[in-house]
């Protein structure tokens, strides 16, 4: 039986030496990050069952990488661990799309009852939710499939980014501002006309050869993509 992973996040050696411990005897497969650019990058580079992410990390905050993960990835638990009491962080936490949350120090007990709630999540939920339509356009996000009437279609993989992001809105408005901040990340500073560049490649390879295009300019706001009329 395939054990499941689980990415710890603790800048505190002892700590995550512990929970290494702990989650290998449970048998669990585990790694560990001792702060936030090393998370991300594990992150980006594996698929993990669940994270254990503590708040106070170096490089970038644990909220931070919360909100960076979250933008393409909704499904993966999340759970905090914080040696903060504050309403304030678990708040922002939750709201960052965290799944749970608890407070150093805490009994292991307790630590290894919730993430066996966690990884309870039937996985045909979190593959239904993967799968992205409009019209006979379908994107798979754990695969990264793309077909459009029976046609796969290559995406690089900010187009693909893009396309996804576009998905999730579907039928919604977006301002280059808004696609720039989400696809490009908040500290990007370069010129905005590079979504427009991106909305010209996905047009190329999503529409083109179609006879209807489910990628929308709304002069002077931005990009949608929407179901055809029919």
């Amino acid at each position: 039986m395939k054990r499941p992973k689980i990415l710890i996040v603790e800048d505190e050696r002892k700590i995550s030496r512990v929970l290494e411990i702990e989650l290998d005897y449970e048998n669990y497969e585990t790694d560990v990050a001792d702060n936030g650019k090393d998370a991300l990058r594990l992150i980006s580079e594996k698929e993990w069952d669940l994270v254990l992410l503590d708040i106070m990390i170096p490089e970038l905050s644990g909220l931070e990488v919360l909100r960076r993960v979250r933008r393409t990835d909704e499904h993966t638990p999340v759970i905090l661990l914080t040696a903060r009491d504050e309403i304030h962080d678990k708040v922002s936490g939750l709201d960052l799309g965290a799944n749970d949350y608890i407070t150093k120090p805490f009994q292991i007990e307790e630590l290894l009852a919730r993430i066996r709630v966690h990884l309870r999540t039937p996985q045909v939920r979190k593959e239904a939710a993967d799968l992205l339509t409009v019209g006979e356009l379908s994107v798979n996000v754990s695969s990264r499939e793309i077909i459009r009437d029976g046609k796969q279609i290559e995406l690089t993989p900010r187009e693909f980014d893009l396309l996804v992001y576009l998905l999730e809105n579907k039928n919604i408005v977006l301002t280059r501002d808004q696609l720039i901040e989400q696809v490009w990340g908040f500290d990007y500073y370069g010129d905005t006309n590079v979504v427009d560049v991106y909305i010209r490649y996905l047009r190329q390879k999503i529409d083109k050869g179609f006879e209807s295009p489910y990628i929308q300019t709304i002069r002077g706001v931005g990009y949608t993509i929407k179901e055809l009329d029919k």
